[in-house]
């Protein structure tokens, strides 16, 4: 198999595809570890637990529909050799501070669909939470400038 040159178009590609493949991991970590082992939260918590559950359900299907569609599409790009890996990496990365801070101040606070955790002092969970996106994030941004700077972009 002959390798594609990896273009400018085939770098925003393997960014924007893997977006959808770091949400669907983070949602996964959260669903599992918040809402099924630890218990401490249902994506919906306004009802009763059987309602609960059944948003849980919805979330883990959500989580699986962008772990597929960000896989097929990086794996359409690496069968080409267009994958720019470290794009890629940026764009998990972003997806997944970007699905963790959309969960710690919409789900949690906007909409209050559900917290960290209750009978607890809140704020140290909020902190921890919404930092933990902001690691994420800035670490996406740290490897996707270096990429830009590699590519001469």
């Amino acid at each position: 198999m002959s390798r594609v040159q990896v273009g400018l178009d085939d770098r925003r590609r393997s960014l924007w595809y893997a977006v959808p493949l770091g949400i669907g991991l983070m949602a996964g970590v959260d669903e599992i570890v918040f809402h099924q082992l630890l218990q401490w939260h249902h994506f919906y918590d306004g009802a009763t637990t059987t309602v609960g559950i059944f948003t849980d359900g919805l979330l883990h299907a959500g989580e699986l529909i962008a772990l597929a569609a960000g896989s097929f599409l990086l794996i359409g790009l690496a069968r080409r050799g267009a994958l720019a890996k470290p794009w890629a990496w940026a764009g998990a990365l972003l997806g997944a501070g970007g699905f963790q801070l959309f969960d710690g101040l919409v789900n949690h606070k906007l909409l209050r669909l559900h917290q960290v955790r209750y009978e607890v002092n809140l704020l140290p969970y909020d902190i921890a939470w919404n930092a933990s996106a902001g690691v994420l994030i800035v670490l996406g941004l740290l490897v996707l400038m270096r990429a830009r700077r590699s590519a001469g972009v």
